[in-house]
């Protein structure tokens, strides 16, 4: 694969190029203005050397490139990743919009560990509210340099130039103007931030705040875009990995030698990868399923309904947050106390790409193509599994089918590396739909223990909130209490061994779903017990300027009518706050009083996010958000016992179908001032309490653990003693 001449480079042809130092760097892109930026604090030491370590050889304590191209082309070189939030388009728009460029004269080079300085990872929503300010400022510097060029070489004073779509010219005189390409032209200079130069007033904008196409739309919808499972070579081998039947279960004894009889397949042993190898995947797979092996099985009696009684059993020491007034003085003034136990499954990821990754070995160098949220991390894994130096090491995510959290870790790259330095061929593991739900890192169950109380009047006045393994993230409550704390028991999916009995990790807005579900839950049963409508009670226990916003204006967007819940109309609702945006859902249900499906007809979302830099984007993460809110709340949970999974495909484990796309309605508040916050997690927090809410509205059936299946729906119906109206 030999790369193009630079200057005819696209950000996909940039994954071809040989590893850069700091000369070749430049000289690959020919010269050029080059200011290198950090992210905060965030790109400091990190384990195993500085923030960038492996990168284009620019000082070590920068972790992002933006390079003003000879040709008049921009380019940012960022370890972030792509897997459908949209930064490809949203990072682009802050850069054309502070350096005065055209949208199509960026280029965004993503996550390319040989190309791109070290990141930690692209999850917690914090790429554009963390990494685009350091974006904008770089790209104000690059323009700060530019028109100083642009002043030498016209002989005038800076402050009487404008820039415009790559063109600087005199304000008095439109005629004597000069390209970005031809200041570049010839010009070797790097400009390391370290201070923040002035950036746009948000009433200068011409493309951040506009609605943009998202740049991969067209080649994700006609099948060009490329995944790690499109990558080929000519004689590259599939392979096929014995597996255990449960998490714990140990190999005993393994007979290959049934699967050698195939013609063309390799078989590896290499302590625990056994792994049946072939030109054809499906030939590896029949030869897999000819491999005899013996586990030793484990008994835990852990199953998916003693996991709950397990994790208060196992629970740590508490921690203890948000402590305000005096709990045994928030008793007193309750009328009544109400205690609650809040459940929470375990539930995967189920992105539509499984974890795949393709790796190549020539003259030692190892490139592995993963589809990864931390390329970086991947990469020091791939270090240690094969003992080779890190600069020996590249690996290139191309686009990404969905991570949610769940390609944060990445077995899978490190299988391939290992079997194409054993095989000597290049290799592709990609996992089969039943080793990506066995090898998930689950979203963790969880328990919430609340005991909360308000006056007769409706105000809050007791909150004693308490979560085992479900973490903090959400768990603080944003609500005017004067006697209020917060306990957390074990920091969800870290928990030590024999918390859970197989890996957990983040999972979209992880923690705050379920805090969300149990908060907003426990505000509705006080509201119904206060006899008052759900929105007023809220905004009567809220101070909250931008909470009361968010509240206030999904109400009037759904055409809210004030009614005391249970009202027999399935109108829930529910609020919360994740990467610094606030949200606010109503949702509207219909339940089967003999089946007790729960069919979610309307969900209208308020969304406080800061500025918005893709107005379009930000609506599709929120309806994203609202569809895959729905599996949660309503099908999606892992059923397992002593480490066997029971749900491997989505036969049993249900994602939410087309045909549950509910009417969804979004409002995005203004707020062009403040900084821009997360978009990609926040919406999603509310969907399985508005969603129980809404239940309890329709029935007066309060539902206490997720999902809400159609038998927990009715074993709900039956201990309330009511039945829906026909």
């Amino acid at each position: 694969m030999s790369p193009k001449d630079p200057r005819e480079l696209d950000f996909h042809d940039l994954t071809i190029l040989p590893p850069l130092d700091r000369r070749g760097f430049l000289k690959v892109f020919g010269g050029g203005i080059v200011v290198a930026f950090t992210l905060g604090e965030v790109g400091g030491a990190q384990e195993g050397g500085r923030g960038m370590r492996q990168g284009a050889g620019l000082p070590s304590d920068f972790n992002a490139f933006l390079v003003v191209r000879e040709d008049g082309k921009v380019v940012c070189l960022t370890g972030k990743i792509e897997m459908g939030q949209g930064v490809i388009t949203s990072l682009a728009q802050m850069m054309a919009d502070e350096l005065d460029v055209p949208l199509d004269a960026v280029e965004m080079v993503m996550g390319d560990t040989d190309l791109c300085p070290w990141d930690m990872g692209t999850f917690g929503s914090m790429t554009t509210r963390m990494f685009g300010p350091s974006l904008r400022a770089a790209a104000a510097e690059a323009r700060a340099v530019l028109v100083d060029l642009a002043a030498e070489r016209l002989q005038v004073p800076a402050d009487q130039l404008e820039a415009k779509d790559g063109v600087i010219f005199n304000a008095k005189d439109p005629a004597a103007r000069v390209t970005y390409a031809d200041l570049a032209k010839g010009k070797k200079i790097e400009r390391h931030l370290d201070k923040k130069p002035p950036v746009k007033s948000p009433s200068a904008f011409r493309i951040i705040g506009t609605a943009q196409l998202r740049r991969d739309a067209r080649v994700k919808v006609t099948g060009q875009a490329k995944y790690a499972g499109d990558i080929s070579f000519p004689g590259m081998l599939y392979a096929k990995i014995l597996r255990p039947p449960a998490h714990g279960a140990k190999l005993l004894e393994v007979d290959v030698s049934g699967a050698e009889t195939v013609p063309g397949v390799k078989v590896i042993k290499d302590n625990d990868l056994i792994a049946i190898l072939h030109e054809s995947p499906d030939v590896a797979e029949k030869a897999l399923a000819k491999v005899k092996a013996r586990f030793d099985l484990p008994v835990t009696n852990l199953d998916d309904r003693n996991i709950f009684d397990h994790l208060l059993k196992v629970a740590p020491p508490g921690a203890e947050s948000g402590l305000k007034g005096s709990l045994a003085e928030g008793e007193k003034l309750a009328a009544p106390v109400v205690e609650t136990t809040y459940l929470n499954g375990y539930v995967a990821h189920a992105p539509i790409e499984p974890h795949t990754a393709t790796a190549h070995i020539e003259d030692g160098k190892v490139t592995v193509w993963v589809s990864t949220q931390r390329p970086f991390g991947d990469k020091d894994e791939i270090v240690r599994a094969l003992g080779v130096p890190a600069s020996n090491v590249r690996v290139i995510p191309p686009f990404v089918g969905g991570g949610f959290g769940g390609k944060t870790s990445n077995l899978q790259a490190v299988e391939a590396a290992r079997l194409a330095k054993l095989t000597g061929k290049p290799v592709q593991v990609a996992w089969t739909r039943r080793e990506e739900f066995f090898y998930d890192t689950f979203r963790p169950a969880a328990v919430v223990k609340i005991k909360s109380g308000a006056t007769k009047a409706g105000d809050i006045v007791l909150w004693d909130y308490s979560v085992y393994f479900a973490g903090q993230r959400g768990s603080d409550h944003f609500y005017d209490i004067p006697h209020s704390r917060t306990t957390v028991y074990g920091a969800s999916w870290t928990g030590a061994a024999g918390t859970h009995p197989f890996a957990t990790g983040a999972w979209r807005a992880p923690s705050n779903n379920t805090n969300t579900f149990a908060r907003e839950s426990q505000i509705d049963i006080m509201a119904s017990r206060a006899g008052l409508d759900p929105i007023e009670f809220r905004l009567q226990n809220l101070k909250d300027p931008r909470m009361i916003a968010v509240l206030r204006a999904v109400a009037d967007k759904a055409g809210w009518k004030p009614a005391k819940s249970p009202s027999g109309r399935g109108f829930g609702v529910a609020c919360g706050i994740d990467a610094g945006t606030y949200v606010a859902h109503i949702a509207e249900v219909d339940v089967d009083k003999g089946t007790g499906r729960v069919r979610v007809k309307r969900v209208t979302v308020a969304q406080e996010m800061g500025l918005v830099v893709n107005p379009a984007g930000a609506k599709l993460q929120v309806e994203g958000c609202i569809t895959m809110g729905l599996g949660y709340a309503l099908a999606e949970e892992v059923r397992f016992k002593n480490g066997e999974i029971f749900d491997l495909n989505f036969d049993t484990y249900q994602i939410p179908p087309f045909s549950w796309t509910p009417v969804m309605e979004t409002v995005i508040l203004d707020a062009r001032n403040a900084p821009p916050q997360g978009g990609g997690e926040p919406a999603i927090i509310c969907m399985g309490a508005v969603t129980a809410n809404a239940i309890h509205d329709a029935t007066g059936a309060r539902l206490l653990q997720l999902p809400m299946t159609p038998e927990r729906v009715k074993a709900a119906l039956a201990q309330t003693g009511r039945r829906l109206v026909p």
